[in-house]
């Protein structure tokens, strides 16, 4: 009886945790896109601030889409096959690229063995308290991550280095090729459905990349 009574109460404590994290498997986030770096020209600056983000999820699908007045990337990744296609256009020109998971894998080659570092730091965004977190890469590098704890993407892998983060982020820091980092920030989540059509990969009109 008392053995019962002990796998009960430990029953009724994870179904209580678990059941404090809602995943989400259908949404559209928005991303603002700063730059914390006064030493910038006006161009670049301007570049930026008209540079959108903006990241489907469904079910085990999942696309990103990264807009700017030059240039265009979108990375539709599925979970069930741990593949990626990445489609980029530059003026007229669009490109196609597929990786399968090892590919995938070493295409985020810098995010291995990291460390995830927990912090007290708290904010609010978009109505979620987010917690922090610290991504130490191996070569020294730390991002800064928000999370919101209480609810969790249906795939964490829009961003691979979000593999581990146990919850939603809703704000991060990437570094650009000049070393610099940028803050991305959810502006926006909506919970309404995302159609199949998204994730459609193209069957023509793209040059072949390997």
């Amino acid at each position: 009886m008392k053995k019962l009574m002990i796998l009960t109460t430990l029953m009724l404590f994870f179904i209580s945790v678990f059941a404090q994290q809602r995943v989400v498997a259908e949404c559209t986030v928005a991303y603002n896109i700063t730059l914390d770096d006064n030493s910038v020209d006006a161009g670049t600056a301007a570049t930026l601030k008209a540079t959108t983000k903006t990241v489907y999820i469904k079910g085990v699908n999942s696309r990103t889409d990264l807009t700017s007045p030059s240039f265009s990337q979108s990375v539709i990744y599925n979970k069930n096959t741990a593949t990626a296609t990445i489609l980029r256009s530059i003026g007229a020109n669009k490109f196609m690229t597929k990786l399968d998971q090892s590919k995938w894998i070493s295409e985020h080659a810098r995010y291995s063995n990291m460390k995830l570092i927990k912090s007290d730091e708290t904010k609010t965004i978009l109505g979620y308290e987010c917690k922090k977190l610290v991504l130490e890469l191996t070569d020294g590098t730390t991002l800064n991550v928000f999370y919101a704890a209480n609810i969790a993407p249906s795939v964490k892998e829009f961003e691979y280095q979000f593999k581990d983060v146990p919850g939603f982020v809703l704000e991060y820091e990437a570094t650009e090729t000049e070393g610099r980092k940028i803050k991305y920030t959810a502006a926006q989540i909506n919970f309404n459905p995302v159609a199949a059509s998204r994730f459609d990969i193209p069957t023509s009109g793209y040059r072949i990349l390997n």
